[in-house]
């Protein structure tokens, strides 16, 4: 009787490592204190991250903006590579580059990282590119949740989640009612995928075609499985720095659903958006998946951002200036567009002619 209450349950047993957790967090800590900004308040390990938000007094009304979001079906490529640093870098680019669109100023960001297995190398990895993604987007990293989950993931699953908060002044906003016919609709170049829409992609390279992600591909000059996990640009401070030098009427970020059904959310119901696909070339990624899965292109456009990855609509007189400001930043930027009336159009955006 005694031997077998000595054997008893316990949460190690079951799965969970609360010490290989504390190793995660201490290797993270060096990461973490990279993005802080001088509102942010305590350091690493408390139950709450503190912001100081006296610092919002330099507005006339500030309004808070917030998004959540994860990076999807993606994580499952940086776990049969093997590569943990870059993933955190599409986590913050798909929250951060939601909340620049209304033109607010990223603040701080919260993740959330769930396992099978803590690994705490792997762990840190993943912290390590959230807090290189965060310094890209100009905010804090102030705290985040590690969850060990034995039994619903496999020791090697992982999925990541974040969400952030960013301030903006209210009469600042940008959005549909700034739009004017005539204004000019500048497109950004996507990196690549970014990271979206790789069900399909997965499904087609990998499933359907039995592509191995060690592959050379001539077209990308690296492996298949380095080009699918090139990191999702993040562009919250080329925006923020647009609406600095010139005037911004909005912005539309190109995530799942595509270029044309993003930029109609936000276009006024009076107005229409016609974006012209000979004004740029996709990477070669884009015709692989078409072509291997014989994808029909409005599935493609769709799904995948086609190669912009961010939409900046402004005053048709403000074009060289914008443009001039990205180019400055190395943002590859070029006019796709104009905004004209809505007419017999249905939806607020079109993709028209063929690509280059």
């Amino acid at each position: 009787m005694s031997e077998s209450r000595s054997a008893g349950a316990s949460y190690a047993a079951a799965g969970v490592d609360i010490e290989a957790g504390d190793r995660a967090v201490e290797l993270m800590k060096e990461w973490v204190k990279k993005t802080q900004r001088p509102e942010v308040l305590g350091g690493l390990g408390g139950f709450a991250g503190l912001f100081d938000a006296s610092a919002l007094k330099r507005y006339e009304r500030p309004l808070l903006a917030s998004a959540t979001d994860g990076v999807g079906t993606k994580v499952d490529i940086a776990r049969q590579l093997g590569v943990y640093d870059t993933i955190g870098h599409d986590l913050v680019a798909m929250v951060m580059d939601d909340i620049v669109v209304c033109g607010a100023e990223p603040l701080f960001m919260t993740d959330y990282i769930c396992v099978g297995k803590v690994h705490p190398e792997r762990v840190a990895a993943i912290v390590k590119g959230i807090a290189e993604g965060c310094v890209l987007a100009g905010c804090a990293l102030v705290g985040g949740e590690t969850a060990e989950h034995p039994g619903l993931l496999g020791e090697d699953d992982f999925d990541v989640a974040g969400a952030g908060t960013g301030v903006v002044e209210a009469d600042r906003l940008l959005g549909a009612d700034r739009i004017r016919t005539g204004d000019a609709v500048i497109a950004m170049a996507s990196s690549g995928l970014h990271s979206n829409g790789y069900s399909l992609v997965r499904h087609v390279l990998l499933n359907q075609a039995g592509l191995s992600l060690d592959a050379h591909v001539e077209d990308f000059g690296r492996t298949l499985g380095e080009e699918l996990l090139e990191p999702t640009k993040i562009y919250s401070l080329d925006c923020l720095a647009l609406m600095r030098t010139t005037e911004v009427h909005a912005f539309s970020h190109v995530t799942g659903g595509g270029l044309a059904a993003n930029l109609a959310r936000v276009i006024p119901d009076t107005l229409h958006a016609v974006v012209d696909r000979a004004t740029w070339t996709p990477s070669p990624v884009f015709e692989l998946v078409g072509r291997t899965g014989e994808v029909e292109r409005l599935e493609l456009e769709k799904t995948l951002n086609m190669g912009v990855g961010m939409i900046a609509i402004v005053p048709q007189e403000s074009t060289d200036a914008a443009l001039a400001t990205l180019a400055d930043r190395g943002v590859d930027a070029w006019v796709a567009g104009e905004i004209t009336d809505r007419g017999e159009h249905t939806t607020g955006a079109a993709l028209v002619g063929d690509y280059a």
